[in-house]
């Protein structure tokens, strides 16, 4: 350097040594091993290395970290909230589904009063939902939370408990939130579903680190709480356990045995206090009534093995006979205790069932569980979980619907997979597939793929080589029936729509309805003289009288005697009705459809007939109704083609002739 204008500084992190040294200063760690190293004279000492878990990744992970060690010592007299999250991807269907959520969350009888909810924000008591939403529909994801605090009830409103708890979390994250809540009083405990953006305030994805989802929330809620209402009091605490003491569900008296259990077998009653020392006596007392502990001596008790599950469901069959009693409150004739029923599509003996639907709702608001309550043609009304929200469209109290267990098993498709791999050193390639079955087309071969993709999706128990190779492993059928099991929670049952209308519309009805294809079954659903069977009989005889006038049935004999073409007859009739609504609204001719005629145009929607479900496709000059098929959802606004036969119609979606087909 010959002046003071050579100087050069080079920013950056600063070295151990000098310039020649070339070596970065070694974190503190590294210096007591290889310190202790050199001591001992023998093998290095090599740092452990935890498993990457991911915790640790995202915002408020130091703070998620603290709060949750605080969680595992904290006070008993804590007030509890209970705080459920889940992350929402919102591509694909996600927005439409985001969009449903929220019209889920608004809707009536959600109040005190009884009334409709509304969505509020930080700084608002109203929120547009359909604004909102629009904001958000280049996000690719959000979250969703609902908070329930043990004494919920306590609370005139909940929205200042919501909104300081909010603040906090923005606080905790470092950054401001965009989010709307909703506040429900229907249920024993008031809950907030509170739904925020996944996008921070510089409008980069939010991501919250897990240890902070998981137990951050839930403590800055308790401190909340507690700090409006006080901690617990000894009268409070003893009262909730005494409450504990018979109820037929898993209890904080259960865990506390459980976990106290010798080789999770054994329970001691005997511990300190005699309060304590009557509540497990009364407990266990309880569990030896329920056949689920048995008395091995003066203070110890043997355990069910499955003794958590079995409470566990038994808390939720519990919860199901109250959901229906709830929903026929409001009736004021709710069917005898005998005559409720849970339908388990999993059981040997499960059959189809037909009924109307009394009531649609949530039994799981954050995992989009919904369920049925159905009065079936047996007499007796079914609680039917349905799985996720989108296996079954729009419904109205009084719909008449077919229930029936989804297939779920192992198919020819993963046979194939596994044959294929065998003979492939363990891979699945669409080339590898067309040698093994020369007879196979590429087409047929893609869905195979498909099978793998979606098995990936869900259950990651297949990969896929970055050559688009996928590794089947020696257990692969064992692992598509995992993937089975996995999907039978989202969608536990299949449910055909028999009739939107219900009973009492469907007597007069100009259309082919479910009564006229019942009186023309040759093996009609049995109907019990009693609930939904006894109004179904009465329908049909009137149903009878009604087709007799229109001269589309004869009595002869005391017998009655259908017309051969009186369902097409009668669905023509709605058809041709509605077909010319459509062309006054479109402003083109309708052309009806006959068999073997060709069917091309846009799929515009689906038409809800009393007759059924039709697609609309729209030509140039004129459009025409077709049967609708479920498939046919996702190719709304697409062009589609196809060939009219008498049992339904050979579907060609897209514009070319040689794509994928539906039979």
């Amino acid at each position: 350097m010959t002046s003071d204008d050579d100087f050069e500084p080079r920013l950056g992190r600063m070295r151990a040594g000098g310039k020649g040294n070339g070596k970065r200063a070694r974190k503190f760690l590294h210096r007591v091993l290889a310190a202790a190293n050199l001591a001992r004279g023998g093998a290095p000492i090599v740092a452990r290395r935890s498993g990457f878990t991911g915790t640790r990744i995202g915002r408020a992970a130091g703070v998620g970290r603290v709060l949750s060690a605080r969680d595992r010592f904290a006070a008993f007299r804590q007030r509890r909230v209970i705080v459920k999250a889940r992350l929402i991807t919102l591509r694909g269907k996600g927005f439409g589904a985001a969009q449903a959520h929220l019209r889920y969350v608004e809707r009536d009888g959600t109040t005190r009063d009884g009334g409709r909810g509304q969505l509020y924000g930080a700084e608002t008591d109203k929120v547009d939902r359909n604004a909102w939403l629009e904001q958000a529909k280049d996000d690719r994801h959000q979250f969703r939370f609902i908070v329930s605090a043990e004494d919920g009830a306590d609370y005139e409103d909940l929205k200042p408990l919501t909104r300081r708890l909010m603040t906090r979390m923005e606080e905790d994250l470092g950054t401001r939130l965009d989010w709307v809540a909703v506040d429900h009083f229907n249920t024993g405990h008031p809950h907030t579903h509170i739904i925020v953006r996944g996008r921070d305030d510089r409008g980069k994805d939010l991501i919250i680190a897990r240890d902070y989802i998981s137990h951050g929330l839930r403590e800055r809620a308790c401190e909340l709480v507690d700090l409006d209402l006080g901690p617990r009091s000894d009268d409070a605490i003893e009262q909730r356990l005494r409450a504990e003491v018979g109820q037929e569900r898993l209890t904080s008296i259960d865990r506390s045995l459980i976990r106290d259990a010798e080789a999770n077998v054994l329970a001691s009653s005997a511990i300190r206090g005699a309060f304590d020392q009557s509540i497990r006596v009364g407990r266990l007392k309880t569990l030896e009534r329920l056949g689920l502990a048995t008395q091995m001596g003066a203070t110890h008790w043997r355990l069910a093995p499955d003794l958590a599950d079995t409470l566990r469901r038994m808390g939720e069959r519990g919860d199901i006979i109250r959901t229906m009693q709830r929903a026929y409150a409001a009736r004021g004739d709710a069917p005898a205790i005998a005559d409720q029923a849970i339908y388990d599509p999993a059981a040997p003996d499960a059959r189809p069932l037909v009924g109307r639907i009394v009531e649609r709702g949530l039994s799981d608001e954050i995992n989009d569980r919904h369920y049925l309550i159905v009065e079936a043609t047996d007499g007796r009304s079914h609680y039917v979980a349905i799985g996720r929200g989108e296996n079954l469209g729009p419904t109205h109290p009084g719909s008449i619907v077919r229930i029936v267990p989804a297939e779920h098993g192992v198919r020819q498709a993963d046979r194939t997979i596994a044959e294929v791999a065998a003979t492939n050193d363990g891979r699945y390639t669409i080339d590898a597939h067309l040698r093994h079955d020369p007879s196979a087309t590429e087409a047929f071969a893609e869905t195979h793929v498909r099978r793998l993709e979606a098995m990936r999706r869900l259950t990651r128990n297949v990969e896929r080589e970055p050559d688009g190779s996928w590794v089947i492993a020696p257990d692969h059928l064992a692992r598509a029936a995992a993937y089975e099991m996995a999907r039978a929670s989202d969608r536990p049952v299949a449910i055909d729509m028999l009739s939107s209308q219900s009973l009492d519309k469907l007597v007069g009805a100009d259309a082919a309805t479910w009564l006229d294809k019942e009186l023309v079954a040759v093996s009609p659903e049995p109907l019990r003289d009693a609930g939904f069977g006894h109004d179904a009989c009465i329908a049909k005889d009137r149903r009878r009288q009604w087709l007799v006038a229109e001269q589309l049935a004869d009595e002869r004999d005391g017998r009655t005697i259908y017309s051969a073409n009186m369902i097409a007859t009668l669905q023509r009739r709605e058809l041709l009705r509605v077909a010319g609504q459509l062309s006054d609204e479109l402003g083109i001719p309708f052309a009806e459809a006959r068999t073997g005629d060709p069917i091309e145009g846009r799929l515009g929607r689906m038409v809800e007939l009393t007759s059924g479900r039709f697609a609309l496709v729209e030509k140039s000059r004129e459009f025409t109704l077709v049967p609708w098929r479920p498939v046919l959802e996702r190719q709304i606004g697409k062009p589609v083609a196809g060939i009219m036969r008498s049992e339904g119609i050979s579907w060609t979606i897209g514009r070319q002739r040689s794509g994928p087909s539906i039979s």
